[in-house]
């Protein structure tokens, strides 16, 4: 029994239906049984931002209380070297702060509140990333996606590196990037890593690519996208954030996860996940 083990510990009450939410417990696994599942994995964007602030803890537990199988965040550095799930390089947005969020220490990203939807205050503080394996406990796999330039450097690639490893959790994540250096940078540290690309105008696959996040008018403009990927072995995330109006479309295609805001959306417009 590893230290998190499920029965080792006191756990929130949404952690304890995690096997009834979802039955995929890494990236491995579910590349091995895909081609079993009869929908695909729902991957809950920053959390449930349409109802919650995004990347926030309160959020990402709605979010598995919704049905989501995988939990995308956004990952960068703050002044102390910490990581934080945070998407713009600035706090204007999302939080009550103002000015580059790499000049601020965690604790001074902490003492900021968050704005919800419709421009309300929270009191959801912006999360680091251990607060976020340390929530899901290792059974919860994570798709992080590497915004901050400084994860090119090999120092700060260690450090994300250091804590997946720490937490238990290489198996369970995946990395993420619109710039391949950046994720080049830490599966050099973890080569067993699942690894992908985002892109806006790749019209095909790109070859030896794990992950796939092709923006969605591409699977329109080639929809033989989806089959190509699959013979490379392949994984097809479409970058749209609301597939609920294209959601016929994936599943003609064979999309093997979709990225959703709303994840109960999401899986009422597949008709459920069974």
């Amino acid at each position: 029994m590893g230290v998190f083990d499920s029965r080792s510990r006191q756990e929130p009450a949404y952690c304890l239906e995690r096997e009834r939410l979802s039955q995929v417990a890494s990236w491995d696994e579910f590349y091995q049984t895909r081609h079993l599942r009869r929908k695909p994995l729902v991957v809950a964007h920053r959390g449930a931002p349409n109802v919650l602030p995004e990347n926030t803890l309160a959020s990402f537990a709605l979010a598995l209380e919704q049905g989501a199988d995988v939990l995308e965040t956004d990952l960068r550095f703050t002044k102390d070297g910490e990581i934080v799930l945070f998407h713009d390089a600035t706090l204007e947005r999302m939080t009550e702060g103002a000015g580059p969020l790499r000049d601020h220490t965690l604790a001074e990203i902490k003492g900021l509140r968050t704005w919800a939807p419709q421009r309300r205050l929270s009191a959801q503080r912006p999360p680091a990333l251990i607060e976020l394996l340390e929530m899901t406990q290792a059974r919860t796999p994570l798709l992080l996606e590497l915004k901050d330039p400084l994860f090119a450097d090999e120092e700060y690639a260690r450090k994300l590196a250091d804590v997946l490893v720490a937490y238990q959790v290489v198996e369970r994540c995946a990395l993420v990037s619109f710039k391949p250096e950046l994720v080049q940078a830490v599966k050099r540290l973890l080569p067993a890593i699942p690894t992908g690309h985002i892109t806006l105008n790749n019209l095909l696959p790109i070859p030896n690519t794990e992950l796939l996040g092709p923006f969605w008018p591409l699977l329109f403009a080639n929809p033989f996208y989806v089959a190509a990927a699959h013979r490379m072995g392949g994984i097809v995330a479409p970058l749209d954030t609301t597939p609920e109006r294209r959601m016929r479309y994936y599943l003609q295609l064979g999309v093997d996860a979709v990225l959703a805001d709303d994840p109960a959306g999401a899986i009422a417009a597949m008709g459920g996940k069974a």
